[in-house]
């Protein structure tokens, strides 16, 4: 069997916050550490306040930059009145991986029990670049990217990753 070699992706981080600035974003610090000890590039990162607007045209923006592979967002996937990354991102997305909610909450209820029903973390594919909605929480940052995220996005993973299927991202 032949030996596949790491293929480094591009990819933008996304902080949803009213209240988190560079300072005190622990998040999306987080992640961004996090991809980079796997190998990855981090293009950009910002943080955006907590209105389906705003993260829809910063998430817009990157879908519509081809060499951004990936992006990540972290907050706005509760259910209080302000959360609302999954409607900003839902009308963007060419095809939902429902698997990934499905198991993260699978995961998540591991380290929090039922309280994982508040989850609505969601993940998809726009313009042959894969989204991935996490929660606000670091923890949850860390279970999705540690337990999940990262070996998909790992060419190496056997028997496959979402790596493996970029090319074939746009056909039709």
């Amino acid at each position: 069997m032949t030996e596949k070699n790491f293929i480094p992706l591009n990819i933008a981080v996304l902080v949803v916050s009213d209240t988190r600035t560079d300072a005190d974003d622990v998040s999306g610090k987080t992640l961004v550490d996090r991809i980079m000890d796997a190998g990855h590039r981090v293009i950009e990162k910002q943080i955006v306040p907590d209105n389906i607007y705003q993260i829809r045209a910063s998430v817009s923006h990157w879908i519509a930059d081809e060499s951004i592979n990936v992006i990540l967002t972290t907050g706005g996937t509760g259910v209080t009145g302000r959360d609302g990354t999954p409607e900003a991102i839902a009308p963007l997305l060419d095809k939902v991986l429902d698997g990934f909610g499905e198991t993260f909450r699978m995961l998540s209820y591991q380290e929090i029990k039922t309280s994982t029903i508040q989850s609505r973390a969601v993940a998809g594919v726009a313009n042959a670049t894969y989204l991935f909605c996490l929660p606000g929480s670091s923890s949850a940052c860390r279970t999705a990217w540690d337990n999940l995220i990262k070996e998909q996005l790992d060419y190496r993973t056997r028997p496959c990753n979402l790596v493996q299927l970029m090319p074939r991202l746009m056909e039709k």
